[in-house]
């Protein structure tokens, strides 16, 4: 793999329930082995040299899911993140999470922020989960943020507002699943963004895919609007 990779790499982790019902099992089925495969994947972008890796676990959508189904999520989130924090601590990463952690159970709630508050403060690798995030929720947040301090913000500023404040934008965006959008993801930080869609349903995205991804983003020219 060349030297110059993404600096931030985010990913739409689509398919974790098309995949459980190729194999006729419950949704509940996918998610567990799409959190699995997030764990894997996390520590081989870190392995590589990526410095920011955010992946979106969770939309404000995604709320609207049958209880039964976000039960089940919320119970893989208490397991894999007590499990694998420390792991995380050890191996020099940070955690960070983005949205609107209110609608969450109270313990979840906890879980999400003992991990932020506990992470290393000088790790080399930025984890960022996206749970219950939504751009369009979170800009609307910082614009009233903005109105009700009295500002007038440029870019910089508004960018201080924003859930990300202190990551830099992402430099490439995967969605999994075959579906070409971002569903309310970055929409705001992703401007520049390289965008890569596969058909890969996200359990399936093995680090050999996620290498791909990365061969891809490295072909493209990046101009910024400039010839």
């Amino acid at each position: 793999m060349k030297s110059n990779l993404p600096l931030h790499v985010g990913i739409i982790m689509d398919g974790n329930g098309r995949w459980a019902k190729k194999r006729i099992q419950p949704r509940a089925f996918g998610h567990k082995a799409g959190m699995n495969r997030m764990i894997s994947l996390a520590e081989h972008a870190q392995r590589l040299g990526i410095k920011y890796l955010t992946l979106y676990v969770l939309s404000t959508e995604n709320l609207s899911r049958p209880k039964e189904e976000l039960d089940g999520l919320f119970g893989l989130f208490r397991k894999y993140f007590k499990a694998n924090v420390n792991k995380l601590y050890q191996a020099n990463a940070r955690i960070k999470v983005i949205g609107d952690s209110s609608p969450l159970p109270e313990d979840v709630r906890a879980l999400l922020g003992e991990s932020e508050k506990n992470s290393p403060a000088d790790a080399g690798f930025t984890l960022i989960f996206a749970i219950n995030y939504g751009s369009r929720a979170e800009i609307i947040n910082a614009v009233n943020r903005a109105v009700e301090n009295g500002e007038k913000v440029d870019e910089s500023g508004f960018a201080a507002l924003l859930y990300t404040d202190g990551v830099p934008d992402p430099d490439l965006i995967i969605r999994t699943g075959g579906e070409v959008r971002l569903s309310n993801f970055l929409m705001y930080q992703s401007a520049y963004a390289e965008l890569y869609f596969t058909d890969v349903l996200f359990p399936d995205f093995t680090d050999a895919e996620f290498d791909k991804a990365l061969e891809n983003y490295l072909t493209r020219e990046r101009r910024y609007g400039k010839v």
